[in-house]
């Protein structure tokens, strides 16, 4: 590891968030390399491991691209390819925890009973207009398929 790494550990083991019940501090994992204690001991295989999780994170964030326009989980595989990167690398490890207290901020507002009364409002107004369509649809062609109303 390097000396920007750190320090990036000594800042987070000083600034750890309180939780909201009793002022006690949340425990995190502590950023850095996970690789086992006899690769960190050895300077060239430490570096070889990094560059091999860097090389396979980067093989599954780039087919997690190519599924955003290609069937499959495109954003999940992405993610997955961040937690392989934050094995190894702080800055993985930094943004994964970024993008865990979004999903979780996010999740909470999503409970949040007037959030919650207006996605129940939308979707009702989203399925009376789809059942709308479909009804004048029906009106209008009868129960014939799209692609044999020319015939």
């Amino acid at each position: 590891m390097n000396a920007e790494s750190d320090e990036r550990i000594e800042a987070a083991g000083k600034a750890a968030p309180e939780s909201a019940t009793g002022g006690t501090t949340k425990v995190e994992r502590e950023l850095g390399s996970r690789a086992p204690g006899f690769i960190k001991a050895s300077k060239p295989l430490h570096l070889s491991w990094q560059v091999g999780v860097f090389v396979v994170g980067l093989g599954v964030v780039v087919a997690g691209v190519l599924m955003l326009v290609l069937p499959g989980p495109g954003w999940l595989v992405i993610f997955g390819g961040m937690a392989i990167w934050a094995t190894e690398f702080v800055w993985a490890q930094l943004v994964l925890r970024w993008t865990k207290r979004k999903v979780t901020e996010a999740a909470q507002r999503a409970l949040d009973p007037k959030v919650r009364r207006r996605n129940i409002i939308l979707t009702t107004v989203g399925l009376v207009i789809m059942a709308v369509l479909v009804g004048i649809y029906i009106w209008k062609f009868g129960l014939a398929l799209p692609w044999t109303v020319g015939e």
